[in-house]
């Protein structure tokens, strides 16, 4: 039972990492084209990005399986990742789009003026900026992945050593009536989700201090 507790633990956890290192590589960029970039789309696209937020997670999760079934990555850990970079992608995407948004163009204008390149513009000049929402979105999706239910629960499925994770645990785990290792299950994710938002709270706070 043991093994069994640790190992979903640590499915969970490389879920998470393994989703928000893909997002963050994948939603900054995105980010960075829907604020500067102007295109027939954009409002749309955005929109579409956002869809995770409100659309209910069987929904997603059907259509996900569905889709993975045909290229066999249904109840798999990598058709888990698949489904919870798209589902997570709107918590890595919106608080760095949204303090690009309230950046000031004159420091962009400024550094341009003094020669630099908009790689190194951004890189010096905007990131360091920013940083605070961008550790922001790298730790709301790492905690959103680790909640995960619904889509993880209609892609994955519950497969002990491959796609069982946390959440799907706490559910089987009432369903049998065994309430202590659903506790335990769950107060370790209180505990984590507490003190990761906790250190960004911190974080933030000592950078507006520093300013």
């Amino acid at each position: 039972m043991e093994t069994s507790f640790l190992e979903t633990l640590y499915i969970t956890f490389k879920l998470a990492f393994i989703t928000t290192v893909i997002l963050f590589f994948i939603g900054l960029p995105i980010a960075v084209f829907l604020v500067f970039k102007n295109f027939r789309l954009k409002t749309f696209v955005e929109a579409l990005i956002a869809l995770p937020l409100v659309l209910p997670p069987t929904v997603l999760g059907f259509y996900f399986l569905i889709f993975l079934g045909k290229i066999d990555l249904a109840f798999t850990f990598e058709g888990l990742v698949i489904a919870s970079v798209v589902y997570s992608l709107p918590f890595m995407v919106q608080p760095i789009h949204s303090a690009l948004m309230s950046f000031p163009k004159s420091l962009i204008e400024a550094s341009y003026t003094l020669g630099k390149s908009k790689l190194e513009t951004f890189l010096k000049v905007v990131v360091p900026n920013i940083k605070s929402s961008i550790i922001t979105a790298i730790v709301l999706t790492f905690a959103h992945t680790i909640g995960e239910f619904g889509v993880v629960l209609m892609v994955g499925g519950s497969i002990p050593g491959e796609t069982k994770v946390a959440s799907i645990a706490i559910y089987e785990e009432v369903e049998a009536l065994n309430y202590d290792m659903a506790n335990k299950y769950a107060l370790i994710l209180i505990v984590i989700s507490f003190l990761t938002i906790f250190l960004v709270y911190l974080f933030n706070r000592r950078i507006t201090e520093l300013k």
